[in-house]
């Protein structure tokens, strides 16, 4: 059986591999949407906590035993704690001003954490393993699908779709918006805008650690990982729409699905669609997909 002239099993497996492509760059660009939409922090970091995300989850388990379920909760939380840190210690001056100056801020601090991992562990690579409960594949008759990366697909439209419903349909989203718009009114209330903005970039970066984390049984956990990331994602991020947080969520998905089927059918072009598609919806739609017009 083909479709489209490609042999069925090869056409399913590289719409999968879309797909899981499409849950990282939804997870990340998710992270990106956050932090900017509610900071207006351009945070070129993020692929740097994407990448300390996946060596803490290998660090745990290298030196300590832990395995990927507690890994999954943990690494997210001390890398949250470490973006709480950065946001304190650095960020917090930055408010206010251009954005270019949180670009270069956090472009600065994407080259020290990737040049401190290179010195400490090369960029050969380290192995995870994947967790034996998800291991080998599940025989659906017309493909065979790993258990793995369709579990990886799952989590991320999970998480995606729960902090979108945090933000835009909940109290403490509407404080979230509230506060970034007019933070003076908003403490008029009582409430503590600089502890909400703080989290928040906590929360981005735990975003970025807990897709290292679904990453790392995947391919090879190495300093470059996040760097050889985070240009395709903020390109998602663009075509989305920036600070459009379901647009982020709906491009990466689509435009991971997009990056595989061009492998199937234009292998040549699959490095650089996205930036194809990123190039006609800036000439078409400036804001982006769903970002709003000035």
């Amino acid at each position: 059986m083909e479709i489209f002239g490609i042999p069925h099993q090869a056409f399913l497996g590289q719409l999968m591999l879309g797909l899981v492509n499409g849950a990282f760059y939804a997870m990340l660009s998710l992270g990106l949407a956050v932090i900017f939409g509610l900071l207006d922090i351009v945070n070129f970091a993020h692929g740097a906590l994407y990448m300390l995300g996946a060596f803490a989850a290998w660090i745990m388990l290298d030196k300590f035993g832990v395995n990927y379920w507690f890994a999954l909760i943990l690494a997210p939380l001390i890398v949250g704690v470490l973006g709480v840190i950065i946001e304190r210690t650095f960020l917090k001056h930055l408010y206010g001003l251009d954005p270019l100056y949180g670009l270069l801020l956090t472009f600065g601090l994407s080259l020290i954490f990737e040049g401190v991992f290179r010195e400490l562990y090369g960029v050969s690579g380290q192995s995870y393993p994947v967790p034996e409960l998800l291991s080998g594949a599940t025989n659906l008759g017309f493909m065979v699908l790993p258990n793995y990366r369709a579990f990886v697909v799952l989590a991320s439209l999970l998480v995606c779709l729960g902090t979108w419903f945090l933000i835009e349909r909940t109290r403490l989203g509407a404080y979230l918006r509230a506060g970034t718009e007019n933070a003076k009114l908003v403490q008029a209330f009582g409430v503590n805008v600089p502890l909400m903005v703080m989290l928040t970039y906590g929360a981005g970066a735990g975003l970025a650690a807990l897709a290292g984390v679904l990453a790392a049984p995947i391919i090879q956990v190495t300093p470059l990982m996040g760097s050889n990331l985070i240009i395709v994602v903020f390109a998602v991020v663009v075509i989305g729409g920036m600070g459009s947080i379901l647009g982020s969520v709906i491009t990466g998905l689509g435009l991971g699905v997009v990056e595989g089927m061009t492998r199937v059918f234009y292998p040549e072009a699959s490095s650089v669609v996205v930036f194809v598609v990123m190039v006609i919806v800036l000439i078409l739609r400036p804001a982006g997909l769903f970002g709003k017009e000035a």
